[in-house]
Parts: structure tokens; C-alpha cells; sequence
């Protein structure tokens, strides 16, 4: 693979999943592509050596592995971890609303959104409905109207004139996007039935029961910049890292044994059973291990690579950095340290990544948090408490973190894949401690 076609595959990723349901659809399609197996939760399994699976949860997480020569708990598992979901707003259960002869959406605030920049975008809904057939069975299926469709107009400068200086977002009342004209309050039912009827997915004689519908900017990824340096989209954070970590999985084919895991909901914290402080991995796991023995020697010999985001410095605001860790954007790959635990590298597990990145002739940058400012946190550190498994932090630099739309560099994901690609070959994951 080179670098313009793994671009190209992540700006293709980046378009077809606006929501963590369609992002596990396409990594789905993409692993049976690749010849990997299904496997599900509620059956029983029997995997085999040098074995290609994946599972799901929720239809919005993800697992996916490839089992190496030797058993596990003499091999480890090299492992590499992201989320779906990127912060945006979700359609309340009543979302209808009517004011002045317009019909509108209410909305929530889904995790940490930078939230003026979805005002006088061109936004569209995609999500999960589940149904009752007509015989009575249950079923979901994934929806996406694919087109504008609503706008949250911003108040004209002349009516706020301090709009540039003092202005801020009330989440109740400024947020619900103006969808069309009419004075009653729309019917989200008859708005599903509509996405589906469009995107052919309607089956006869379906009642809605529930919906997840989420707001998405309908313009494209895109590369951008004078000499193309820059790609620009929504949901850089995180499907960058999950392309990233489905690319290397495909690409890597050797005895050892590799696993990705995609987790859902870690823009709210994680708290869910699709999430890392569920057990959906550590259930996993157990099962491929075959006993409690054998378990904990698998993760004595295992390392998880957290892949999350990372905060490039910005030349307008550089004073917000530490002014030692301020991460360039195509300067490589970021690790993330934090002495309070909210990133899980420690001395070892970098040294393991920098090890890795050194084989692919990768340069990392580091990251840490003004010592007077709040830090963000990831997976690792909630996967590292889990399970007790040794956990790095990394991630590539970008700016606009959580707004619609986010800026990264061409080369990082790509420096990134490459890293975990000579970390997915390393053959002993151990490090030997001195007398």
C-alpha cells in the first residue's frame, strides 16, 4: 500500500461513516473483504491458528483479530485500540418542533462539541431504527439521508452585535436546525420512513419502535492546503485511528498475533456496555484464552497502542502548549504523557512504540499538557485498568479537535500506520529487567 492510496481509503472511510454504526458497517465490509470470519457474542466459537475473525457489539463497536502460530499465552497479543463516535448532536426522542411556521429538531449535545462551528452548515441525519416486521420479529438496519436536509441558522450580526466579543451557546434554545416550513411539529416517524423509502431500505409492514439519529456536515473529506498538506473533515477524531489500525491489521500477515478493538462511546465518557469500560473486550479475550491461567499469561506478554488524537500546536494560540511539547502536524506521530494517568504511557510501553517506529524509520513527537491546564484522556488508560495489560498512548497531531470539521497532516496517519505496522510484526513484546 502506499501513502496516496491509504489517503484515499481513509477519505472514502471518513464519508461513508457518519455515524459509529456506519463506520462498524464499513470496517465490516472491509474485513470480510479481506477474508475474516464473523463470529457472535451469543454463539459458541472455535477459532484456529492463524485464523482471521471479527465481532461487534451494539452493530457500533468492533473487535477484530488474527491469531498467530503458538497459543496465545506464549505468543501475547499485540493490540491496537480507537473509538467511533466523535462529538455532535442526536435528535431527542420528541424531536419535533414548531415555531413561527418553521418546523425544527431538538437536540442533544453529544460529548465535548466545539459547538459554533455547526452553525450555517449544510446538515443531514444518518443512524440506526429498529423495527418490528410484520410477523413481529425485531430488527435494525442503518439509515442515512446522504443530502442537506437541515441548518442552524446563525442571528444576524445586526441583531447581536456583540456576537464576536461575548457571544455563547445555549444548547436548549440555539441548537435545534430549522428543517422545513409548516406549522405543526414533524412526525420522526414519518421522517424515518422517508430516509428509508429514499435509501431503499424500507421493508413492508415495519413499525418503528426506537431511533438513533445523529446531525453530520455533508461537506467532504478533503486535501487541502497550498501544496496539499492537510486533510480536512469531520470525525478526524477518531475514525483517522480506526482506518489507521484496520489498514495495518489487513497489511500485516505474519505468525504473531494481532487484534484491533473500536470502541463506541468514548466521547461520553465510555460508561456502556459498547464501550471501554465494558467488558466487550476483556470477554473476548477470556474466550480466546480458554482458562484463567492461561489469561493472565496472555497479558503478561500483550501491549495495547491506545490511537487517539492528539493536539498539534497552533500558531495562533501556541501559548495554550507547553512550549517543549508542542507536536508539528507532518512531523510524525505523537506520543501522550500525562503523570496523573489520564494518557497509560509509562517509560516501558514508549520504549516499545519508539522501538516499533525506529524499525519503520518513523520520527515520534511527544505531547504533555500545560502543567496549569486540564488534560484530556482515552481508552488506554480505562483498558490499562481493565485489564492490566501495558498501554501506550499515541496519536497524530491535529487542530479544531471536536469542532465539525478537523484539520490533520497527509503524511502522520500514514507515519502512524507504518508505526503500528512494524508493531504488529515485533516478535517479543517483553522487556528484560536488569539486576
Amino acid at each position: 500500500m502506499t501513502k496516496a492510496t491509504f489517503n484515499r481509503e481513509l477519505l472514502a472511510f471518513l464519508d461513508a461513516s457518519p455515524t459509529p454504526f456506519h463506520a462498524v458497517r464499513t470496517m465490516r465490509e472491509r474485513l470480510l473483504e479481506a477474508g475474516f470470519e464473523p463470529l457472535d457474542e451469543a454463539e459458541a466459537w472455535q477459532p484456529k491458528a492463524r485464523g482471521c475473525y471479527f465481532v461487534t457489539r451494539n452493530d457500533s463497536s468492533l473487535i477484530a483479530f488474527r491469531l498467530g502460530r503458538r497459543p496465545l499465552a506464549e505468543d501475547g497479543l499485540r493490540m491496537v485500540g480507537a473509538h467511533t463516535d466523535s462529538p455532535c448532536l442526536k435528535l431527542k426522542p420528541n424531536a419535533g418542533i414548531a415555531r413561527h411556521g418553521y418546523r425544527q429538531l431538538g437536540v442533544e449535545v453529544y460529548g465535548g462539541v466545539l459547538l459554533n462551528p455547526w452553525f450555517d452548515r449544510d446538515l443531514s441525519l444518518a443512524g440506526r431504527v429498529t423495527l418490528r416486521a410484520r410477523g413481529g420479529g425485531l430488527r435494525s438496519r442503518l439509515i442515512d439521508f446522504a443530502r442537506p436536509l437541515a441548518v442552524i441558522p446563525s442571528l444576524a450580526i445586526h441583531l447581536d452585535r456583540e456576537a464576536n466579543t461575548e457571544r455563547s451557546v445555549n444548547k436548549q434554545t440555539m441548537l435545534p436546525p430549522l428543517l422545513a416550513l409548516g406549522g405543526e411539529p414533524l412526525d420522526v416517524a414519518a421522517l424515518v420512513r422517508r430516509a428509508m423509502k429514499e435509501t431503499g431500505a424500507a421493508g413492508s409492514g415495519e413499525t418503528l419502535l426506537d431511533f438513533e439519529l445523529f446531525l453530520y456536515d455533508t461537506q467532504r473529506a478533503a486535501v487541502v492546503g497550498l501544496e496539499e498538506e492537510f486533510i480536512a473533515s469531520a470525525r478526524l477524531d477518531n475514525l483517522l485511528s480506526c482506518h489507521t489500525g484496520l489498514a495495518a491489521l489487513l497489511d500485516v500477515k505474519n505468525e504473531h498475533a494481532q487484534l484491533l478493538v473500536c470502541n463506541d462511546h468514548e466521547e461520553v465518557g465510555s460508561g456502556s456496555h459498547a464501550g471501554a469500560r465494558g467488558n466487550f473486550l476483556a470477554s473476548v479475550l477470556e474466550r480466546l484464552a480458554g482458562g484463567e491461567e492461561a489469561y493472565a499469561r496472555l497479558i503478561a506478554r500483550s501491549m495495547m497502542v491506545s490511537t487517539d488524537n492528539a493536539h498539534g500546536i497552533h500558531p495562533n494560540f501556541a501559548d495554550k502548549h507547553d512550549g517543549q511539547h508542542g507536536p508539528l502536524i507532518n512531523a510524525g506521530p505523537v506520543l501522550k504523557v500525562n503523570a496523573n494517568q489520564s494518557y497509560a504511557t509509562n517509560s516501558e510501553s514508549a520504549a516499545i512504540l519508539r522501538h516499533a517506529a525506529a524499525r519503520a524509520k518513523v520520527p515520534l513527537q511527544a505531547f504533555v499538557t500545560r502543567t496549569d491546564m486540564g488534560c484530556g484522556s482515552t481508552i488506554g488508560p480505562l483498558t490499562a485498568t481493565a485489564l492490566g495489560v501495558r498501554t501506550v498512548d499515541v496519536g497524530v497531531p491535529t487542530f479544531a479537535m471536536h469542532s465539525i470539521r478537523e484539520l490533520a497532516g497527509v503524511d502522520d496517519a500514514w507515519s502512524l500506520k507504518r508505526t503500528l505496522d512494524a508493531f504488529f510484526a515485533m516478535p517479543d513484546l517483553r522487556v528484560q529487567t536488569a539486576d
